[in-house]
């Protein structure tokens, strides 16, 4: 993981935390395995399953707003985030797994940012398409 996207996302939200971790992480595996980065407009669409400290690294990393449209919030209440790329129309979701091997805050914190990435979050396709541009009003 990016130190420069954690210190970023942490001047964003306020304050360090295991949640933001979640949302730095989702965001890094993101641009990774799909090639892309901050969206200038409604290029890269991040639908959110929680409304939870990681949305605030999305938002300020990807540049995905509920204001431009391009950040969608469907409240399962799951620490899972699904991403699509509209110029090419690949999808991915991440869903956080959980730390169970600790219950220090730091250590989580820790393992969530540097941790194997297939041990935070499991991948797979969204059940669901791209959804529609933002309409103009």
């Amino acid at each position: 993981m990016k130190k420069e996207l954690w210190e970023k996302a942490v001047g964003f939200h306020g304050h360090e935390c295991p949640g933001l971790a979640i949302g730095v992480r989702a965001c890094d595996a993101a641009m990774e395995k799909m090639g892309i980065g901050c969206a200038q407009d409604e290029e890269i669409v991040c639908i959110t399953e929680n409304d939870a400290c990681g949305v605030d690294a999305i938002q300020s990393l990807l540049g995905c707003s509920i204001g431009k449209g391009n950040l969608i919030y469907r409240g399962t209440g799951k620490q899972a985030f699904s991403f699509f790329n509209r110029k090419n129309g690949e999808k991915l979701r991440l869903y956080f797994k959980g730390v169970s091997h600790t219950d220090d805050r730091q250590e989580k914190q820790k393992f969530i940012l540097e941790g194997p990435i297939d041990e935070v979050f499991d991948f797979s396709v969204p059940k669901f398409d791209l959804p529609e541009q933002a309409r103009i009003f």
